[in-house]
Formats: structure tokens, C-alpha cells, sequence
């Protein structure tokens, strides 16, 4: 156990220098290390470990362009750097313009936050599958589970089933849902863990991410809805009229707050986390302006423990959140799907007091 967690210590002690000098190599390119927003924002490259092709990979851009005349035409390159080589582009300020009285209609280009989502996603789905052909050949069903992988696939697919799926939704309907419930919690999970990484971004820290997640959502739910899920959304039973007419509006609200607040709740957590690292760790930078080397080093002491102690944080907190968002959904999913029995139905108003 002692040497488990030694190990633990030590990878999350190597994030947080790596972290550092990430900002180190920054520095040196001009750019600043303090550049809170400009580290979790969305960029047209991939970061990697800076000694390989100078820390960045630059990514496709798909773009449609309508000219001056307002033809629209599609535009492919290569990455930013090649589009900004043509006529119809140029960079400024870091973002890519039209030139000659264009305008760009649709940016369908690839960025860091998209490929983060693939990849959390894209695992997700390669886990499930390599764990799939284990119980196929009868590995954990005729006989035990084996491996670490095995055995923490069967326990996170069992929780979400009974504990989550099972556990808010009617039974003849939950298991239907567990494929969905269990996807969304390993896809999270795995984005979320990845922004661990220092040179890697947090696709949840992103709103666009989690906003498309909670639509996904959304729709479920309402594809799920029930007569009287409907009923109680359009004709409230058991109130007067004019309560009825005015549960019209105020369940209609409803509908939207609900993937708001999955989509808010993610995108907050995972940000200010991200932000909170940065932001202690710059403070390296700050005392090496104000104070020179002995002040950079002296404070170096408290940024990087009290930056592993948030690393070991964050990743009770990715796991969190992603079991937050999967419950609220399977929640949320479970209330539109749920046959109510009640005899309010034909409840006359007019025998109110």
C-alpha cells in the first residue's frame, strides 16, 4: 500500500514540474506563462511534450468562405499556417480572417477540445469493446473476470447499472439505457483525466463540449417522455385552470434548465480546476520577476506540493463529475419515463375551497 501511493506521489509530483516547464518553454517563445484563459482555451493545435516537433501538432481547418460577390465555396487546408499562405486568409491577433472582403459562414475546423473529445469518447468505446470479446470467449462469465482491467470494467459497468440506471429508472426500462449511461460516464471520465496531463486539454473545461452533451441528453429525455410525462408538462392534473395554464410555462422552463445545469455544472468544475493549477503554479513566475532565482525557488516548495496535492484532487473530482452528470441524466431520464398512477386526473377544480 505504501509503495502504491509513493508511486502515485511521484507521477503527480512529475505532472506538476512537467506542468512548469511547459510554461517555461512558453516563456521562451514569447509568449506569457501567466496566460490563464489563453492555456484553457481552445486552439488549432495539439500540444505535446516540447522537445517533439517543438511541443505542437497544428490541425486541419475546414472552412466555408463566402466572397465578396457572396459565392460560398469550401476551403480545406492542411492547418492554419497553410490557409494563412493563401489568398483568402490571413492571421490576426492569432485568429484566422478572410481577406478581400470575404467572410468565413462556417468553421467546421478541427481544434484541441474536439480531439480531446474523440479521444475520451474513442477510448470509451475501445475499452468496452476489448472487454466485450473477453466475456464473449467466456472470460467473467463462465468463469471469474481476469486482469486489473477486467475486473475494474465489471465493477464500474455493474455500479452504473444498478446504482445509477437501475437504481432512477423503472426497472422494465433501465437496462435499455445502460449502454448510453455507461458510454457518457467512461467518455467524461476519460476527458476529464486526460487534462491531467500537462500538455494535454480538458475537453469538459470547454462549453461547447458539455453543452452538446446535455443537448444529447435533452432529446433522450424527451424521446423518453411518457403520456403523462407529457401530461404534466402541457395540462398539470389536479389544480385549477388557471394554475394549469400557468405550469404551462413554468414546465416548459423546466425543460431547458435541466441540460443548462449539466452542462454549466461540468463545464465550472472542470475550468476552474484547470485554472486553479495554472494559477498557482504562475506564481513560480511571479516571485522569479519580483524576487529573482531565490525567491522562484523558494516558492517553487509550496506551488508544486500544494499543485500535487490538487493533481491527486482532480482526479477524485473528474471521477465526480462524471458520476454527477451521468446520475443527473439517468435522473432527469428517469422522471420523463416513469408511468405515475395517481386519480388526480379527473379532478374536477371547481370543487376547490
Amino acid at each position: 500500500m505504501i509503495q502504491t501511493l509513493r508511486r502515485v506521489f511521484l507521477t503527480l509530483l512529475f505532472l506538476s514540474v512537467s506542468t512548469s516547464n511547459t510554461f517555461a518553454a512558453e516563456e521562451k517563445e514569447g509568449g506569457s506563462p501567466l496566460d490563464v484563459m489563453g492555456t484553457v482555451a481552445d486552439h488549432d493545435y495539439l500540444k505535446i511534450p516540447h522537445f517533439i516537433n517543438g511541443g505542437k501538432i497544428y490541425l486541419p481547418r475546414f472552412i466555408f468562405l463566402e466572397d465578396a460577390e457572396g459565392n460560398t465555396s469550401f476551403k480545406p487546408y492542411l492547418n492554419t499556417k497553410s490557409a494563412a499562405k493563401s489568398e483568402y486568409f490571413e492571421v490576426v491577433d492569432e485568429v484566422l480572417v478572410a481577406t478581400n472582403g470575404g467572410k468565413i459562414v462556417f468553421d467546421l475546423s478541427i481544434t484541441s477540445h474536439l480531439m480531446y473529445f474523440w479521444f475520451g469518447m474513442g477510448l470509451a468505446v475501445l475499452f468496452t469493446i476489448a472487454m466485450s470479446r473477453r466475456y464473449q470467449k467466456g472470460v467473467g462469465k463462465d468463469v471469474e473476470p481476469k486482469g486489473t482491467l477486467q475486473n475494474i470494467f465489471e465493477v464500474l459497468f455493474v455500479f452504473v447499472r444498478d446504482d445509477v440506471a437501475r437504481a432512477n429508472i423503472d426497472d422494465h426500462k433501465a437496462d435499455k439505457y445502460v449502454p448510453f449511461f455507461f458510454t457518457m460516464f467512461m467518455g467524461i471520465a476519460f476527458m476529464n483525466l486526460f487534462g491531467l496531463f500537462p500538455w494535454a486539454a480538458t475537453a469538459t473545461a470547454d462549453l461547447t463540449v458539455t453543452a452538446t452533451l446535455a443537448v444529447i441528453v435533452f432529446f433522450i429525455i424527451q424521446f423518453s417522455g411518457t403520456k403523462d410525462y407529457w401530461g404534466h408538462i402541457f395540462w398539470f392534473p389536479g389544480v385549477p385552470v388557471g394554475v394549469k395554464i400557468l405550469m404551462i410555462f413554468v414546465e416548459l422552463v423546466g425543460l431547458l434548465t435541466k441540460p443548462f445545469a449539466l452542462a454549466i455544472r461540468l463545464f465550472a468544475n472542470m475550468l476552474s480546476g484547470k485554472i486553479m493549477i495554472i494559477a498557482i503554479l504562475g506564481l513560480i513566475f511571479i516571485f522569479a520577476e519580483l524576487f529573482g532565482t531565490v525567491g522562484a525557488y523558494g516558492i517553487s516548495v509550496v506551488s508544486v506540493t500544494l499543485t500535487v496535492v490538487l493533481y491527486a484532487l482532480k482526479v477524485f473530482v473528474g471521477l465526480l463529475q462524471a458520476y454527477i452528470f451521468t446520475l443527473l441524466s439517468a435522473v432527469f431520464i428517469g422522471m420523463a419515463a416513469e408511468d405515475h398512477h395517481h386519480g388526480e386526473e379527473n379532478y374536477n377544480a371547481e370543487h376547490v375551497a
